[in-house]
């Protein structure tokens, strides 16, 4: 790609007066971020954008999320794509943390003439929704998760099958991602909030018992380092590299 073509594309709605304030903080960032990251592997757009969107939620990235969000639609990630991926996070990061995400991308769409509410993505019931969800478990994980809804212990069991009815049944049977393009947003939401270690190397596994390898998760890190920060990309590096060995 291009290094000026790339920069446009990446900046085009994200233009600050800091290029004034902080000239020489914002040299070295742009070309960081809009040069040396954005040519270091062979990601497509569509794809490095949906990894940053589902970051900048998981790191509560607000100020850049409303930056950066004109510029991933403009190179092709939908309007029902970007609704999923911040729909989806609810379960991840709670309502507390998404809700302002979800009113900027509902005033981002309106003001490039989308008409809200989009066409309904829901593929289930409250009647179906656990068998749905324990089947997208077991697709996505293995044939053990068949029963894990009612595991565990009496007093925590009902949590286990609000993973099922809700995180799964709920947003996980929706149409408008596939199943591979939501465990690599959901692998960008525990990566960029950091503390949810065990949970990141579960999805890593995920991620490549789907055929998304180690090499494509190191790609997505790398993506993002820039609005994440070293420490956290490196936290996820081990995990992927955990990950990476339990599944050998």
């Amino acid at each position: 790609m291009d290094n000026h073509y790339a920069h446009e594309k990446m900046f085009l709605n994200n233009l600050s007066l800091l290029a004034q304030t902080d000239p020489e903080f914002m040299e070295r960032f742009e070309h960081f971020a809009y040069h040396e990251v954005v040519n270091q592997d062979d990601l497509d757009d569509r794809t490095r954008m949906m990894a940053i969107i589902a970051t900048l939620i998981g790191c509560q990235g607000i100020d850049e999320f409303k930056g950066i969000l004109p510029t991933a639609l403009h190179v092709g990630v939908t309007p029902i794509e970007v609704k999923e991926i911040v729909y989806q996070s609810v379960a991840y990061l709670g309502i507390g943390r998404v809700l302002p995400f979800l009113h900027a991308t509902n005033d981002i769409l309106t003001a490039q003439g989308v008409e809200l509410p989009l066409p309904s993505q829901s593929t289930t019931t409250i009647a179906n929704r656990l068998t749905s969800g324990i089947q997208a478990q077991v697709d996505i994980f293995g044939d053990h998760m068949q029963d894990f809804w009612k595991s565990g212990a009496e007093e925590t069991q009902h949590i286990n099958e609000w993973l099922a009815t809700n995180c799964f049944g709920d947003y996980y049977t929706r149409t408008g991602l596939d199943h591979l393009q939501r465990e690599m947003i959901t692998f960008c939401f525990l990566a960029a909030q950091g503390g949810c270690e065990p949970q990141l190397i579960s999805h890593a596994t995920a991620n490549m018992r789907l055929g998304q390898n180690k090499s494509f998760l190191i790609k997505i890190i790398s993506q993002c380092l820039p609005y994440i920060g070293y420490p956290r990309s490196l936290n996820a590096l081990r995990c992927v590299e955990e990950a990476s060995q339990k599944s050998e």
